[in-house]
């Protein structure tokens, strides 16, 4: 779940199914009562038409954390980071970080670095398609030292140049 359409939805969902959700945060469901096998299948299903899936396992519960931590920090958060990536991920998920980098890569195929360079390229084509800052305010907002070093990222993950990629969005109206 990365907004809170996402959090609303699946909330209604599992009280229409009779269950009583203590908190619904990013990633995360706590329920008042345990459920049985046979709702956890429900519930599953009804997650996978919504787009959604039921986690369970301690591992992949770790890594969802770690993604939905970055996504709240570049997403939903104005903060600017203020300690390194490695710091701010081992405080939030209080492991050690070399456990969850390591853990991170051997499942999802990338590095935690990777993921958070994906998502922070992710914040810049949307404010680029908004079209209401410049490329140096979006540099600055989202903590990059210059609009090259930016622009140089962004080429390496989309392939374009930011102008480039901000035209593309101007022939398609």
């Amino acid at each position: 779940m990365v907004c809170n359409r996402c959090k609303m939805v699946v909330k209604a969902e599992l009280e229409s199914m009779g269950m009583h959700p203590v908190s619904v945060e990013l990633g995360e469901v706590e329920v008042a009562e345990d459920p049985d096998k046979k709702q956890l299948q429900q519930i599953n299903a009804v997650l996978k038409t919504l787009g959604f899936e039921l986690i369970d396992d301690k591992k992949s519960k770790i890594i969802e954390k770690i993604k939905n931590a970055i996504v709240t920090l570049i997403h939903h958060s104005d903060e600017e980071l203020k300690t390194n990536l490695s710091t701010f991920i081992s405080a939030e998920l209080h492991h050690d970080y070399t456990y969850l980098s390591n853990l991170f890569s051997a499942i999802e195929g990338t590095t935690i670095e990777k993921y958070y360079i994906q998502q922070r390229i992710e914040k810049v084509k949307e404010l680029l398609v908004y079209d209401e800052l410049s490329l140096s305010e979006i540099a600055y907002r989202l903590g990059y030292s210059s609009v090259a070093y930016l622009s140089n990222q962004f080429k390496k993950v989309t392939g374009f140049t930011p102008s480039y990629f901000k035209s593309l969005k101007e022939h398609k109206r």
